[in-house]
């Protein structure tokens, strides 16, 4: 990719599309629930991206500009109609080569369900700032890019939405 940034060439952005795919794939989970949903909105917002490249301004980060058309992709997903809540299986599983306990597994899929259950009632404009910040590591300045707010906005949702996350596993766990 010539400077990072996209061009119309199809094997370049093929190359972006690898780069980011599973990093906008979970953004999507995270943000409309069904793994169906992500997987459609996951698809959508590449190509939405491929269609807008030319509204892409070099001096962005190529990577927050692909974040924000795939908030927005999701945002209208989840417009469009209600979903069903998150199930337990639909939670990714991180797991060791060496195969846990049954007790362990038992604990983790409860402390991942007691998470999820905890994300999904956070308030709408909390969750994606938490998600970017804690899941996909994004800097307090590339989430203010993405969610097209303030550096200082994004910090105080991130702020009450830990604290909400805080109170809901407390009671919990």
């Amino acid at each position: 990719m010539t400077k990072g940034l996209p061009t119309s060439d199809i094997s370049e952005f093929e190359e972006l599309v690898r780069k980011y795919q599973d990093r906008i794939y979970n953004l999507c989970r995270y943000m409309v629930q069904d793994p169906q949903d992500a997987q459609d909105a996951a698809q959508d917002a590449f190509l939405k991206a491929y269609r807008g490249m030319k509204s892409f301004k070099p001096e962005a980060s190529l990577y927050t500009w692909l974040y924000r058309i795939a908030v927005n992709t999701c945002l209208d997903y989840k417009r469009k109609a209600s979903r069903t809540p998150l199930t337990t299986e639909c939670i990714p599983k991180d797991r060791p080569s060496d195969d846990p306990s049954p007790e362990t597994n038992c604990e983790t899929r409860q402390v991942s369900e007691a998470v999820q259950s905890a994300l999904q009632k956070l308030p709408k404009k909390l969750r994606p700032a938490i998600v970017l910040r804690e899941i996909d590591g994004l800097s307090y300045e590339e989430i203010a890019e993405v969610l097209n707010t303030s550096v200082g906005t994004v910090k105080s949702r991130i702020s009450r939405a830990r604290e909400e996350l805080r109170r809901s596993l407390l009671k919990r766990l």
